[in-house]
């Protein structure tokens, strides 16, 4: 009896991860070994990077919002204590903008804090 071997799946299979690599540098895009380490390492670091992206945006928000809180003789750690002390619910992206791009918004929420 013939040995039967699935040509179709087996060259879809590797076409779909030859897709994926478009793009990429020498035999990373075309060696079909090569383009599949390197496409598993790119997802992976994809995925831990999207969790990372978070916690650099959290860090940027803080530095912009201690900057704007200096300017106005607070520390970040108190600014943060007394909003929370005043219950008033801004987050922290909110009100880097707000020290960033509209300084007298800013200025009027560490007033009302103070």
């Amino acid at each position: 009896m013939p040995r039967s071997v699935n040509h179709v799946a087996s060259r879809a299979r590797r076409k779909k991860i030859l897709n994926q690599t478009k793009g990429y540098w020498g035999a990373r895009k075309n060696v079909y070994t090569i383009a599949k380490n390197i496409l598993e390492k790119g997802l992976t670091y994809a995925y831990r990077d999207r969790r990372t992206k978070k916690r650099n945006f959290r860090a940027l928000w803080i530095q912009r919002i201690n900057a704007g809180a200096r300017q106005h003789g607070m520390s970040y750690s108190e600014l943060m204590g007394k909003i929370h002390g005043k219950n008033i619910q801004i987050n922290r992206k909110v009100l880097a903008d707000l020290a960033m791009n509209n300084p007298s918004a800013f200025k009027a929420i560490i007033d009302a804090v103070k």
